[in-house]
């Protein structure tokens, strides 16, 4: 685990190589089909070296939930300890891998009910739901509207407050990080050097090709996908709204900004060891590899 450009992908390869094991991509648009340099999606020389799961599952207009992704991912996860096959689980969605290993429950969806809430003055969707549930603010973000109407629709769905369900034996599990799969867990940071790396990265994105891909699938991309970020950053440019070196610099922030959301999941988890950060690529991964040595006999 740990933000993006710090390096988890080439740690985990070799990790995988050592233990003769699978790699489980835990990325939210690696899911997607063709967005492939945006989203530093293994290359084909990686997937032949080490079989890798969980990517390019479906078409970038498609939504894809991370109930969806929990639902496979989980089907995988059993198909590979059945097969007595090491899982190295790598990524930067720490939801997405949350949704794996530990018992995240996600309510049905209603397009009409959604919709029809949707249409409501926020204001009122908040005096609706503080109505259905006096605690609501203490388990829901009241000033995000998004949320206020995903609480509304589950309610209505299901009957279930969010002070019901934040009492239920699999929240409290959630909230003391008590998972439903044994695993060890590493982290990578490398601090203040994260930077330089997600500019030296997004350059190479972009002299690989990546306005071209976006290009590409711009007529295709989905609510969700349209919001990946580099993808977001760079959609003005190829519309002539915005000069490419703008969108690059808005993308360099965007994903900053992504690292920093990234870096908060991931330091709340008491469950990760954090490595030692070492320039040299090697000595990560000799370091990581001690560690789990260690962890896992």
């Amino acid at each position: 685990m740990g933000p993006t450009a710090s390096g988890k992908s080439t740690v985990a390869l070799e990790v995988a190589k050592a233990f003769g094991g699978h790699i489980v991509s835990v990325d939210s648009m690696q899911v997607y089909r063709g967005m492939d340099i945006g989203t530093a999606k293994a290359t084909a020389t990686m997937r032949q070296a080490v079989t890798h799961h969980l990517l390019d599952l479906v078409e970038p207009e498609h939504d894809h939930s991370v109930a969806e992704y929990q639902r496979e991912g989980r089907a995988v996860l059993a198909e590979l300890a059945a097969a007595d096959t090491k899982t190295v689980i790598c990524g930067g969605s720490g939801l997405h891998f949350r949704s794996l290993v530990d018992p995240l429950e996600f309510p049905p969806n209603d397009v009409v009910v959604r919709q029809d809430l949707e249409r409501l003055d926020p204001e009122v969707a908040r005096a609706r739901l503080v109505e259905l549930d006096a605690d609501a603010a203490t388990h829901v973000d009241m000033n995000n509207p998004r949320r206020v109407v995903r609480a509304l629709e589950v309610a209505m769905i299901t009957g279930h407050t969010p002070s019901r369900r934040a009492q239920t034996e699999a929240a409290e599990a959630v909230r003391s990080y008590r998972p439903v799969v044994d695993f060890v867990a590493i982290g990578l940071d490398p601090g203040d050097g994260l930077p330089f790396r997600v500019e030296r990265r997004f350059d190479q994105m972009l002299a690989d090709g990546l306005v071209d891909e976006v290009r590409r699938l711009q007529p295709r991309l989905g609510r969700m996908a349209a919001q990946a970020v580099g993808y977001k950053e760079l959609l003005p440019v190829i519309a002539g709204e915005r000069e490419l070196e703008d969108g690059r610099a808005a993308a360099i922030r965007a994903t900053m900004a992504l690292a920093k959301r990234q870096r908060t999941f991931f330091r709340r988890d008491p469950r990760i060891h954090w490595i030692s950060w070492d320039p040299d690529p090697q000595v990560r991964l000799e370091t990581a590899l001690e560690y789990l040595d260690g962890a896992m006999r």
